[in-house]
């Protein structure tokens, strides 16, 4: 029996995690759950999957929590400590699914308490790469991808040696604006970048998947989760997003991993690497699908990609500027107060501005990130 500690489990990974619990109940179990304020559905997980410990980052919800739970033998936590707590219980694979910076530090205790992390979290190796894959590599652990993309990256590696590789070959749906000029993009409302034409996703990283900011972050990933250089990552605009990315070896061989939009498959195979089991989802159908298209991105309209590509060359703490700075433009953009181009001068912005310490510990990522944050919460509208 497999025991997870499944941090963020009220979100859409963490919830889908759940799903693979209940098809699976002979092999998983629940040991901890962790999330950030949502005391109901945090409520409905601990009655149903009765773990030892579970955390609410928000110290008035985990209160609510502890009071609605009483008669369960559940141990109720709250804030950095609780959360890193339920990371590093006694379990094999910890589950990082929390959305931002928040899931950095309890990412870095699993590591150090020797769990394999199923990673979703992109903010973990976008900004502390440098220290994550080092402490994952001195205590022996895997991380294991989560993300679509990485995860076909890491299925068609699967058996291949890493000298083998000649591109990484990322894919991205190209969102709803991807034939939209910049005069057009001028006048998009949120309403209308939230119509993700393939993917089901919070309204933060549908933002993102349209300005190809979220295509960025997983560039960064990327070069993290699979040890390769930059040169070595190229991004495809593929509509379709049945091919949900590739690898193209040093002989031309390309292998790649195909499938239906949906996120359960690349959670159940991190949880069961190097194991494949059965999946009750819908079966890619190659001949309903009939042509599979792709295309370079535009970088000059789609400068959210850009500039993630000069935060990621520049390093040191300039991807941390660029995730913090598009976080807190995406959210003035879902309240109306800015434009859809908006999000990228601010982000543009910050980085002018940011003077980069080249190999920043965990505590100045945190304090480079608050610093951003707080300086493009505070710029005129």
């Amino acid at each position: 029996m497999k025991r997870l500690s499944i941090l963020g489990s009220t979100g859409s990974i963490g919830t889908q995690t759940l799903d693979i619990v209940d098809a699976n109940r002979n092999a998983l179990s629940v040991a901890s759950l962790a999330a950030f304020s949502n005391v109901s559905l945090m409520e409905e997980q601990i009655r149903k999957y009765k773990p030892g410990t579970a955390a609410l980052y928000d110290e008035a919800a985990a209160e609510d929590l502890k009071v609605r739970v009483s008669d369960t033998d559940t141990r109720i936590l709250s804030g950095m400590e609780g959360i890193i707590e339920t990371a590093v219980c006694p379990s094999e694979i910890t589950v990082g699914a929390m959305v931002g910076m928040i899931g950095i530090k309890p990412a870095l205790a699993a590591i150090r308490e020797g769990h394999d992390l199923a990673l979703a979290n992109k903010e973990t190796l976008v900004t502390a790469g440098h220290i994550i894959t080092g402490e994952a590599k001195a205590n022996k652990v895997k991380i294991l991808p989560v993300d679509s993309e990485h995860s076909a990256i890491f299925q068609s590696l699967n058996g291949e040696s890493h000298d083998s590789i000649e591109k990484i070959l990322l894919t991205a749906s190209g969102g709803p604006f991807r034939n939209k000029s910049p005069e057009e993009l001028k006048n998009m409302t949120a309403a209308e970048a939230l119509k993700h034409p393939n993917w089901n996703m919070g309204p933060k990283v549908t933002i993102d998947s349209s300005t190809l900011v979220n295509k960025g972050l997983e560039v960064m990933e990327a070069r993290w989760l699979f040890d390769v250089s930059y040169d070595d990552i190229e991004v495809l605009i593929h509509p379709q997003s049945i091919v949900h990315s590739a690898v193209r070896f040093k002989d031309g061989a390309v292998m790649a991993e195909l499938g239906i939009p949906d996120m359960h498959l690349p959670i159940q195979y991190a949880l069961f690497y190097p194991e494949r089991r059965d999946l009750n989802m819908e079966r890619l159908d190659l001949i309903k699908i009939r042509e599979l298209t792709f295309f370079e991105p535009d970088l000059k309209t789609f400068r959210g990609l850009s500039l993630a590509l000069k935060a990621a060359r520049t390093g040191g703490t300039m991807p941390t500027v660029f995730n913090a700075a598009n976080e807190e433009a995406v959210k003035k953009f879902l309240k109306g107060k800015i434009s859809y181009p908006g999000i990228t001068e601010i982000i543009e912005k910050a980085m002018d501005m940011h003077k980069v310490i080249p190999d920043p510990g965990i505590d100045e990522i945190l304090q480079c990130e608050k610093e951003v944050r707080e300086m493009t919460a505070a710029s005129e509208e």
